[in-house]
């Protein structure tokens, strides 16, 4: 005789409908609510405005630096997280914890501290600022110093997911290619990049948000020049501060569709993903 299993938490039907009922109610109200009024906002005035707002001078340099610090950024974090997994996951060497440590640095600091940090570091009165100001070089409130902090802070996205894959990864197929003379790059390009292109991908999704995205570290390096240092995010900030309303929502709602393409894709990489490598497997 088969004994009674024991009822879990929220097994009840009446439990159970009221958790998803509370689950999707706040889903609606603190996510769903406020994205639907940016662009209702950003639609507010019609159409032709709302194209408007977007072609300003401002807010279309604002949109170019931000794709410019993307194309900057996430190529030189594919390579430094693609040498750092590979070290991490596939060597044996004194001081790899700290490594690791390292690489997650970024994540336990305040991206303001990243920037104060920068801005000590490159300033006029900074640690090196003195030596760059003698070569006529500057850094601090331009372009590159925009780069240079977002490189600091998504640092960790494209290493932390290739690590973590590849370690749950076995070294057998590499192993196999190289007894049969494969050279390291041959190794890399037809076994190594195919497996863990799902990962790198998810990593690259990542990295590619939060560089869109970031503000605070930006916004210390930056100087928020009007037209010249604002990427989008500072560029709603100052189009809000300046009570251009309707240009602000416009500006954000083009964040705010990167945010939901992004969500997109990383749905169906996690969906694809798995599944393509359970086929393989």
């Amino acid at each position: 005789m088969r004994e009674p299993t024991a009822r879990r938490a929220g097994d009840a039907p009446l439990v159970r409908r009221t958790l998803i009922g509370a689950g999707v109610l706040l889903t609606l109200l603190f996510l769903v609510a406020p994205v639907a009024v940016v662009f209702v906002q950003a639609l507010a005035a019609g159409f032709g405005p709302y194209l408007q707002n977007l072609a300003a001078p401002d807010t279309l340099h604002a949109i170019w630096l931000t794709v410019l610090t993307v194309l900057v950024v996430l190529p030189v974090n594919l390579l430094f997280g693609l040498a750092a997994a590979w070290a991490i996951t596939r060597f044996s060497f004194r001081g790899k914890s700290f490594l690791v440590t390292l690489i997650e640095l970024p994540f336990s600091i305040s991206p303001i501290v990243a920037g104060v940090i920068y801005l000590f570091l490159y300033g006029a009165q900074g640690l090196l600022g003195p030596w760059l100001q003698q070569y006529d070089l500057r850094i601090m409130f331009s372009v590159p110093a925009i780069i240079l902090v977002s490189l600091f802070v998504t640092s960790p996205f494209v290493a932390r997911e290739l690590i973590a894959f590849m370690q749950t990864q076995s070294s057998e197929d590499e192993e196999a290619a190289r007894s049969l003379g494969a050279s390291g790059w041959q190794m890399f390009m037809r076994v190594t990049l195919p497996n863990i292109r799902w990962a790198l991908l998810y990593g690259a999704i990542l990295c590619t948000a939060r560089t869109i995205g970031e503000f605070g570290a930006v916004s210390v390096v930056s100087g928020n020049i009007r037209g010249q240092t604002n990427t989008l995010p500072l560029q709603i900030e100052l189009l809000y501060n300046d009570y251009n309303a309707a240009g602000a929502f416009a500006a954000a709602s083009v964040l705010a569709l990167i945010g939901l393409l992004t969500i997109l894709v990383k749905a169906l990489v996690e969906e694809f993903g798995p599944r393509e490598r359970n086929e393989q497997s």
